[in-house]
């Protein structure tokens, strides 16, 4: 079975850690999800079953098991006696994601304020500091890590996973949408402003101020990502 991963990421006791805790599909699934979620196809393009099973060295049936659930979490579309595609997200699919996802991340924000512990805050003040850097500098690659860290770190310290699972469907759909509002009109000192209210009502425990901090931060975020499609779209007609 070890051999059969050998074209994956893992190797030695990591593989055997792997087989121990996930299913061979579950693996592929896993692998296909990041090959997709890197940019590495476009919206849209083909996945060719055999090409991917090769890469990952790995039999087609994982592949295509790999590919239900994937269809299922919305990242690939499944059209019969055509393929599989990677899945298109289209502005108004977009707009729609980031209007749930408001609602889904101020709650988080809210629920985190009523249990928020002080290490938990020392982390969130970590990753603002390094973002302020980041964003002075303009750079993109380190900043974008440290967002989702950010992130991710309000919406898992809630501790129910309901709401985690809900939310971070929903980012990885938002991830097939080309997303650039950060590096346009100031979008890093904007964006870690917007870090500062949130932490500032989780800091203080207020639910209330934390719901609304973190619902209005996504909605910026949305107007961030289609004032720029339009400024983009303005130049290239």
């Amino acid at each position: 079975m070890i051999e059969r991963l050998q074209g994956i990421t893992v190797s030695g006791t990591e593989a055997l850690d792997v087989l121990r805790n996930a299913t061979l599909s579950q693996v592929v699934q896993s692998e296909i999800e990041k090959i997709i979620l890197s940019g590495a196809f476009q919206p849209g393009e083909k996945l060719n079953e055999k090409t991917l099973a090769d890469r990952l060295g790995v039999s087609r049936g994982p592949v295509r098991e790999a590919f239900q659930a994937l269809h299922a979490r919305g990242l690939v579309e499944m059209i019969p006696n055509r393929g599989v595609f990677v899945q298109e997200i289209t502005r108004h699919d977009a707009v729609a994601i980031y209007d749930v996802r408001a609602g889904l991340f101020g709650t988080a924000c809210r629920l985190l304020a009523e249990r928020i512990t002080t290490n938990q805050i020392g982390t969130l003040k970590s990753l603002v500091a390094q973002m302020d850097v980041a964003g002075s500098q303009r750079d993109l690659e380190a900043y974008f890590p440290l967002n989702i860290a950010f992130h991710t770190a309000i919406v898992t310290g809630t501790d129910n996973s309901v709401l985690a699972d809900t939310y971070f469907g929903m980012v990885r759909r938002l991830h097939l949408y080309r997303a650039r509002g950060l590096v346009h009109g100031g979008g890093f000192k904007s964006s870690n402003i917007e870090h500062r209210a949130i932490l500032d009502a989780l800091d203080a425990r207020n639910p209330h101020a934390a719901f609304e901090a973190g619902f209005l931060h996504v909605q910026a975020g949305k107007v961030r990502i289609t004032t720029t499609d339009d400024a983009i779209a303005s130049v290239t007609s």
